[in-house]
């Protein structure tokens, strides 16, 4: 096991301070400047799961609040909404600096039959066709800027191979429709709850980038100032985050300075396993005036 697939594992692993109360690390994970959304997602949730100890999450809905600050633990509380017969419901509040970050609901189900049904698999070519992260990033060092090449380069826990990837300078307009693969090895042998939260955490991935397309934006143009607003999640099956999971991506509409954006989330046998949806803002970056 990588010392940063690790680190992430511990990450999750957060501390009980008192009855619905934990502490989670503010620090490491996808990004060092900031929080990572999918951070604050997965510590929520496994804050959720201490206080359901008999059922799984089949859905969950968060809204992004403010920055989190890397450089300070993240404190959540949860609020045991209901325990019913089939349904529990728990909402957990984020909380740095005396102020909410973040707020998320989910919802638990026992597990029950019923009838079966899902969209077909795309058919995409398998992740061995494609670079990773870290070779797809490599032609780029001279680009980026000294101040943040080193978390531009670091390793990280997840493995991403995006298929057709784009320049990440000079990108060409192209549909919002994308896909990646993506994975981590070190979730073998970790627990049902435990793959939901790492899978949670990684589904924040490249989501928001999918309104981006079609305009020839990215991240490292300056030209568009992005944030995720919200995000919600649904389990559909079983998971094993050791495998390679097919993300399937799109963005049916931008506009108002937002982006909404869509993920469908397919395990290497096909079955649908997670469904993501996402608003993002989309901000364009103005030039300030030249002083008269």
């Amino acid at each position: 096991m990588t010392d940063v697939a690790r680190q992430l594992l511990e990450l999750l692993d957060i501390e009980q301070l008192e009855i619905d109360l934990f502490r989670g690390i503010g620090s490491g994970g996808e990004t060092t400047t900031r929080i990572f959304g999918g951070h604050v997602i997965a510590q929520a949730l496994m804050a959720a799961y201490r206080t359901v100890p008999d059922r799984m999450c089949h859905s969950l809905h968060a809204y992004f609040i403010r920055p989190g600050d890397p450089s300070i633990p993240v404190i959540y509380q949860v609020d045991r909404a209901r325990d019913g017969g089939s349904f529990t419901t728990r909402r957990v509040v984020a909380i740095q600096h005396g102020k909410q970050i973040f707020n998320l609901s989910a919802s638990f189900h026992v597990q029950e039959e019923g009838w079966d049904y899902q969209h077909k698999m795309p058919d995409v070519k398998g992740p061995e066709h494609w670079l990773d992260r870290p070779d797809l990033r490599e032609p780029y060092i001279e680009k980026i800027s000294p101040k943040h090449r080193d978390d531009f380069l670091r390793e990280r826990p997840i493995e991403i191979r995006e298929v057709d990837p784009r320049d990440l300078f000079e990108p060409e307009k192209t549909s919002d429709k994308n896909y990646l693969w993506f994975r981590m090895e070190a979730a073998k042998g970790q627990s049902p709850i435990m793959q939901h939260c790492l899978l949670a955490y990684a589904s924040d991935m490249n989501l928001l980038g999918s309104s981006l397309r079609p305009h020839g934006l990215t991240w490292f143009q300056g030209q568009v100032m992005t944030a995720s607003l919200d995000h919600a999640m649904w389990f559909h099956a079983p998971i094993d985050f050791s495998d390679w999971h097919l993300y399937e991506l799109d963005a049916p509409f931008t506009g108002g300075a937002r982006g909404f954006n869509r993920g469908l989330i397919y395990n290497q046998n096909g079955q649908l396993a997670a469904t993501t949806a996402q608003e993002g803002l989309m901000r364009p970056y103005k030039k300030k005036e030249a002083a008269s």
